[in-house]
């Protein structure tokens, strides 16, 4: 439980009460067993896959044909026994299937080396929607293994089994929970995962309200079907417009809103994307996790890749904070995976059998405890970008861990095909620099190495605008707290006009790209990375600064779009990282000189200024996440 005191006092609740503890109906439910995904274009072998044979596979229900077998050792058909065993008070679970027909019903079991053996098993005949259950003790899962539901028939059996449910004791009373979607200008996605919760409010029992905090001008309220998923969800939903204080602002309006609510310290709020392809059991699995754990923790959902629906993105993930480098997978998982392909070195499916501990857990999906807020105060205004590990790392200092579980999953658009040159880089340096400040040892001497060596890749890149960019997120770092006084709505605004300057930074169609005949550019590749780094970095800085170049134009894909070739360049047109077009990397030794000796000078402020700056941060922290902070951005 905590070790510190609080460092802001939470305000008494205001208005009426909406969120307050109730009590269980029967057993808790964990899990759903489902057969088939929220869209078509998810795998149904990602639900449950056929072993041999044929089967039907409907959302919630299925049907094996004679002399066949449909196994649940899948994302999202395991029950994550290890981080049960771990982190809850419960001590078995059960399964429940309404069946019909024949055949045999076994729960298997995994262990740390993802070897199977089976701890239950009953055999069905002539069945009639009969309701069979079978339990199985979470002791032997300490270290990693799931448990899943396998179901076999032989010939001229068939067996259907629906309404599959993973239970376990329910607590004395069930926390209420609250789920909330920051939006802004992307009204369509939103009010498809509006109708998704509608569509299955009727399963999560332990949704108390749904909170839409739209900061856009194209409003979810225009769309057509925003009055019907209204009247579908009732009262449950609260529609939310407020200034646009990016992630930050759109999810801590959440824990302000029920903070504000709440009859009870017990309770939950869930964050969720508005552009995920929301799977609505991650609900059912994320709340009764937080409802049976011995002590409260941060409860994150797992993101998959929506380009690539069958990859997860990882295990789970921390930051190494005094270098600035967020999403670093955790020793053992699993990173970029092919949920339905095997590990290249093992040999063995693609599944996550060793519990893992997170650092932190994006905000595509996070479960935060009531409890927490009240501990270490609301999310630093840091507008986005990096909110989601200063958090998960404040609530650590006051002992709630980050828990991320697996099979609780969404959809979100896959990371690497965002280009990292993009005004939100700004909030990244910015933000994590922050965050280091706060919660890391900050060496200073390490820090000024690790944002030189990003200036000297970006300038040899000719990426001018890039490196303005790092150069005013260390000068606004540098400003102290008062930079984080109104969310970012400034910086952002900043930020924007001065990579306005910088061609580099628009993006073309490669067949319409200024000054440059779209036939004369062809693709140049790059050599492999030099095996001397250092002494080509040399040479490349001494040819930059003599002007030398060893091409005048060419195209450069992407993922070739290494320092070292780049460099050799006097024009690069450079593909884009979402694949939609190409930016146009041009030498200008005026720009690259300037950037440099102002580059140089604010990382030296840095070395020099950054333990007093850090004890500023540090001092303000509790008043810039105090609610009355954030009522104050809120402009109520």
């Amino acid at each position: 439980m905590p070790g510190k005191a609080a460092p802001v006092a939470e305000a008494a609740p205001e208005g009426e009460t909406r969120f307050a503890e109730h009590a269980p109906e029967g057993r808790l439910t964990a899990q759903r067993g489902l057969y088939a995904g929220p869209a078509p274009i998810v795998s149904k072998d990602l639900y449950a896959e056929l072993a041999w044979g044929s089967a039907v596979r409907d959302r919630d229900a299925l049907t094996v044909e004679p002399s066949s077998k449909v196994t649940g050792n899948t994302y999202f058909g395991r029950f994550p026994a290890s981080y049960w065993q771990r982190w809850t008070t419960v001590t078995s679970v059960t399964v429940e299937a309404v069946v019909s027909g024949d055949g045999l019903l076994s729960v298997g079991a995994s262990d740390l080396q993802g070897d199977a053996r089976v701890v239950n098993a009953e055999q069905v005949a002539g069945a009639k929607a009969r309701k069979v259950t079978m339990t199985a003790s979470l002791d032997k899962f300490y270290d990693g293994g799931a448990l899943w539901l396998d179901l076999e028939t032989e010939g001229g059996q068939t067996l259907r089994v629906e309404q599959v449910r993973w239970t376990v004791d329910a607590p004395e009373k069930i926390r209420p929970t609250a789920v909330t979607i920051c939006t802004m200008n992307r009204a369509d996605d939103c009010l498809k995962n509006l109708q998704a919760l509608a569509a299955d409010v009727s399963s999560l029992h332990t949704l108390d309200a749904i909170y839409v905090a739209d900061q856009g001008t194209d409003l979810v309220e225009s769309r057509d079907g925003f009055e019907q998923v209204a009247k579908d969800l009732g009262d449950k939903l609260h529609y939310i417009k407020q200034p646009n204080l990016g992630g930050a602002g759109g999810f801590t309006r959440g824990l302000y809103e029920v903070a504000g609510h709440t009859a009870t310290e017990h309770a939950n709020v869930l964050f969720m994307d508005d552009d995920v392809l929301l799977e609505p059991d991650l609900v059912v699995r994320m709340t009764a996790f937080s409802n049976r754990a011995a002590n409260p923790i941060i409860v994150g959902g797992q993101m998959l890749n929506l380009l690539h629906p069958n990859q997860l993105h990882v295990g789970a993930e921390y930051a190494r904070l005094n270098t600035l480098e967020p999403g670093q997978p955790v020793t053992h998982s699993l990173s970029t995976a092919d949920l339905l392909g095997v590990d290249e070195q093992t040999l063995k499916p693609n599944r996550q059998e060793r519990r893992l501990d997170a650092g932190y857990n994006g905000w595509w999906s996070c479960l935060i405890p009531y409890e927490v807020v009240k501990a270490i105060g609301y999310p630093m205004p840091f507008f986005f970008q990096w909110d989601d590990a200063e958090y998960s790392y404040r609530a650590r200092e006051y002992g709630f861990p980050t828990v991320t579980l697996p099979g609780a999953g969404v959809w979100h658009a896959d990371f690497h095909w965002k280009d990292w040159d993009e005004w939100h880089r700004y909030f990244n340096l910015r933000n994590s620099i922050i965050t280091a400040a706060l919660h890391s040892p900050f060496n200073l001497n390490l820090l000024s190495r690790v944002l030189l060596a990003q200036l000297v890749r970006y300038l040899l890149g000719m990426q001018y605008g890039l490196s303005a960019t790092l150069i005013k997120a260390v000068e606004d770092f540098l400003e102290g707290p008062e930079v984080l006084r109104d969310g970012g709505v400034a910086a952002m605004k900043e930020i924007r006009r001065i990579r306005e300057q910088y061609p580099e930074t628009k993006r073309h169609k490669a067949t319409d790209v200024p000054g440059i005949a779209s036939n004369d550019i062809g693709i140049i590749n790059s050599a492999p990375r030099p095996s001397m780094q250092r002494l080509v970095l040399i040479k490349r800085v001494v040819d930059r600064v003599l002007g030398r170049s060893r091409f005048g134009l060419g195209a450069v894909p992407i993922d070739e779009a290494h320092w070292w070739h780049i460099a050799l360049f006097d024009t690069a047109v450079v593909t884009d990282a979402s694949q939609e077009g190409v930016r146009v990397r041009t030498y200008d030794k005026v720009k690259m000189f300037d950037l440099a000796r102002r580059g140089a000078r604010v990382i030296q402020r840095l070395r020099k200024e950054g333990a007093g700056v850090q004890e500023q941060y540090k001092r303000a922290m509790p008043e810039l996440t105090s609610r009355e902070n954030w009522k104050r951005l809120y402009e109520l």
